[in-house]
């Protein structure tokens, strides 16, 4: 736990804290409005439309990274927030783990959960998620 995060890391944690305040909104529209108003100045040529053209392209590219790293680092530490909530408390650990379901077994385990609450007592459902589970978990190991 006391791992410090990497140079990257706090990099991208940093640039997603500040591209997310509402001033760097105000900043990017004023810097386009800027743009768009040097436009009768540059007679509105290629070469004015290619700078906003290339600096926003380069920036969404490199935003993409920065900002899907920030967001891997905090669902993981969600992750490990619930898991730890489900060992500390008496939730069923069985659960623990289940974000490694595929998006059809994620659905259908929602699903029963939906019917479960709506009618069925909590061992009925026990059963059911056991299975669901059971399954995936033969089925990883056999990918192995």
């Amino acid at each position: 736990m006391s791992e410090k995060p990497s140079l990257f890391s706090r990099f991208s944690g940093g640039v997603a804290q500040l591209t997310g305040k509402p001033a760097t909104f105000v900043i990017a529209v004023a810097g386009i409005l800027i743009w768009a108003l040097t436009g009768p100045l540059f007679g509105f040529s290629e070469t004015w439309q290619l700078v906003v053209n290339t600096g926003t392209t380069i920036i969404t590219f490199l935003m993409v990274f920065v900002l899907q790293n920030s967001q891997n680092r905090d669902g993981k530490a969600v992750q490990a927030k619930l898991d730890e909530l489900i060992l500390t408390s008496e939730a069923e650990n069985r659960f623990m783990g289940i974000e490694h379901l595929d998006e059809t077994e994620l659905k259908r385990l929602t699903e029963l959960l939906r019917e479960a609450a709506e009618s069925e007592p909590d061992h009925a459902l026990a059963g059911k998620v056991d299975h669901l589970i059971r399954d995936r978990r033969t089925k990883l190991k056999k990918k192995v």
